[in-house]
């Protein structure tokens, strides 16, 4: 499940500033997903328009469990919050709690965008303290870059774009590359829809089997919603498909 959140955050990406005022208030979309031939468990992302130290934000949250014959032997509770700012599409806020087996992590990073320096806490060992961390302009976190990708129009994202960006993840920065291969019809539980082929570069050898081991298809629409993501991983293969879907904007235009 950790990786599956992991992999969503890497695929969705920012082109600079911009607002995010497309996002309707009380969208949720929700992935089943599958690790070879098991039915894994679940992924589900909730927005809802509220304020942040007085100004207008999107709180999204991002939650992932095992279900299930995985979940009987290894559990999977994960939570992952942000809270962006609705002019600039960037993140103010941004909480990582996961409990994945023994495994327990809980980061807490406020991002300062006027200096370029983020504030990470360590929630779960408080010993630890807080920290300040140089950063870079226009740094997203995994569910900010998310939902900024959704702000972009159709125009924005081309075939053969290619872009270069800088996410925080759990208390690290991670440069990487993504492409937009192609223009694919996909078929899905709801139909068959148009949607954008995107392809990260990513480091072989921590998760992925290869450098481009990894492809995720978009809505090509106003929405960008993710439909399908596949992933051939160090050790098996994971696969993501849209499961359910509510208050989207933008209609989805599927064919039977």
């Amino acid at each position: 499940m950790k990786k599956f959140l992991n992999i969503v955050a890497l695929f969705i990406f920012c082109l600079g500033f911009g607002q995010i005022d497309n996002i309707s208030d009380g969208e949720s979309i929700t992935f089943r997903i599958h690790y070879g031939f098991l039915n894994a468990g679940t992924a589900t992302l909730t927005t809802q328009k509220t304020t942040y130290k007085g100004e207008p934000h999107l709180y999204a949250k991002g939650t992932g469990q095992t279900t299930g014959a995985v979940k009987a032997f290894f559990k999977v509770e994960d939570l992952y919050e942000s809270f962006i700012n609705v002019e600039t599409g960037l993140p103010s806020f941004y909480v990582r709690n996961v409990k994945e087996g023994g495994y327990r992590q809980h980061f807490e990073t406020v991002f300062n965008h006027d200096n370029n320096t983020l504030i990470l806490t360590d929630k779960k060992t408080p010993a630890n303290g807080s920290k300040v961390i140089k950063s870079v302009k226009g740094v997203q976190d995994m569910l900010s870059c998310f939902y900024y990708l959704r702000s972009k129009s159709p125009g924005e994202l081309k075939v053969g774009t290619i872009i270069n960006m800088n996410v925080w993840i759990d208390d690290e920065m991670f440069p990487f590359q993504l492409k937009v291969a192609a223009a694919e019809n996909l078929k899905t539980k709801f139909g068959t829809i148009n949607c954008l082929k995107i392809i990260p570069s990513v480091k072989s050898g921590r998760v992925f089997k290869e450098k481009e081991g990894v492809t995720m298809w978009v809505t090509n629409d106003a929405n960008h919603i993710p439909m399908l993501l596949k992933a051939e991983l160090a050790v098996g293969s994971l696969k993501a498909s849209i499961d359910s879907f509510k208050n989207v904007k933008y209609p989805l235009k599927f064919t039977k």
